[in-house]
């Protein structure tokens, strides 16, 4: 298998996850609309996802390490696309639904086998891959609600599901030419699960995780519908998205060959201090230069904890164990998420300020704690 196949298939699987959040955020006031829908249950819509890829990782984590990664990557995606193609065509709230928990379980078997994959194909500098990862998803990421918002306003959300049928349809043949099939190795042992409980160290950074994906998740779930409450329109709200991800892969890029080194207690710690500084500013003022402010100052926080986590987690992971870890990875960011827009989904802006405070203070004391424990290992 050659090196691009080894990276292209992942980071194409990778796109069409991170799109998702990029995405669906910009079309929620279309569906909000077309099913005349309450903030609760655009809450279901937005949640539904996210507990189902909860769920799947945990399954594609310890399946993976069971039975191979490769091969349970391409039936993620299968089921990932299957999902989207049922959203596509849903008449109902009800049909939504179901393929939108579809489309999740099938994100979540196969995004935590993304950076394994990646690593094992760049053993050498698996800092530098993750963020190199990183940024090319942010960056098409970035450009994409540009397009999207023009295209849903003329063609319908549901294009955006369409678009994850064709981009998952590309990365399965991406898969089945890279012979992963015919080269795996025969199912091995089920892996010692009881060995995750020792890894204390692992288990904060997991708190960390949940803590700043948490508040990242609810500012894509709510700022789209708050924008949309004050008139601006899906173009507009298209290009805050896409300064979001802008912001994420440019600082990423900046970020690729610091993460490797001592730098990355720095920018773990600058994470949840950039993500509490967006919330004050979006709500300071609602006013478009402040609200593209608060847009570049989320992406950076996420840039800055997004590869840098998923990286120690990877280092903490007990051996044999680290799909399954890289699963939780994504499961306590999933729940995070999940538990944070259910929980401000329809409370007052500035109430959700300070809860995000909060959830950003205790991030920081998490980090300290596992940083230190990382400079004595």
């Amino acid at each position: 298998m050659s090196l691009f196949r080894a990276i292209a298939g992942p980071i194409a699987a990778s796109i069409a996850f991170v799109m998702e959040l990029t995405l669906v955020p910009l079309i929620l006031p279309a569906i909000q609309s077309h099913y005349d829908l309450s903030l609760g249950s655009m809450a279901w819509v937005f949640n539904a996802y996210g507990i189902a890829v909860a769920v799947g990782v945990i399954a594609g984590g310890w399946i993976g390490d069971a039975f191979g990664a490769k091969r349970i990557f391409g039936i993620g995606v299968l089921m990932f696309a299957l999902g989207a193609a049922i959203v596509a065509s849903s008449a109902s709230f009800e049909a939504l639904i179901a393929g939108r928990v579809l489309q999740g379980f099938g994100g979540g078997v196969f995004s935590p086998l993304v950076p394994l994959l990646l690593t094992k194909a760049l053993p050498l500098r698996p800092g530098k891959i993750l963020i190199i990862w990183g940024s090319v998803t942010g960056y098409v990421a970035a450009f994409a609600p540009f397009a999207a918002g023009q295209v849903v306003a003329f063609v319908g959300w549901q294009s955006v599901f369409v678009f994850f049928v064709v981009l998952s349809g590309a990365v399965l043949l991406l898969s089945a030419g890279n012979g992963a099939a015919q080269t795996e190795a025969a199912p091995r042992t089920t892996p010692n699960l009881f060995l995750l409980t020792k890894a204390r160290v692992l288990w904060l950074v997991f708190g960390y995780i949940f803590c700043t994906y948490g508040a990242i998740t609810f500012y894509l779930f709510r700022l789209p519908l708050l924008l949309a409450e004050t008139n601006y329109t899906v173009e507009t709200i298209g290009v805050v998205l896409a300064t979001i991800w802008m912001s994420f892969s440019i600082v990423g890029t900046l970020l690729r060959n610091w993460v490797d080194g001592s730098h990355i207690r720095s920018i773990v710690l600058a994470a949840p201090v950039l993500i509490a500084a967006s919330f004050l500013t979006a709500y300071l003022s609602s006013d478009a230069i402040w609200l593209m402010i608060s847009a570049i100052l989320i992406g950076a926080g996420f840039a800055c904890s997004n590869a840098p986590s998923t990286q120690l987690v990877l280092k903490f992971a007990p051996p044999g164990l680290s799909v399954i870890s890289a699963s939780l990875d994504i499961t306590f960011a999933r729940l995070g998420g999940v538990v944070t827009v259910a929980w401000l989904a329809q409370s007052d802006f500035s109430h959700s300020v300070l809860v995000i405070a909060g959830l950003s203070l205790a991030a920081v004391v998490f980090a300290m704690v596992f940083l230190r424990r990382n400079s004595e290992a």
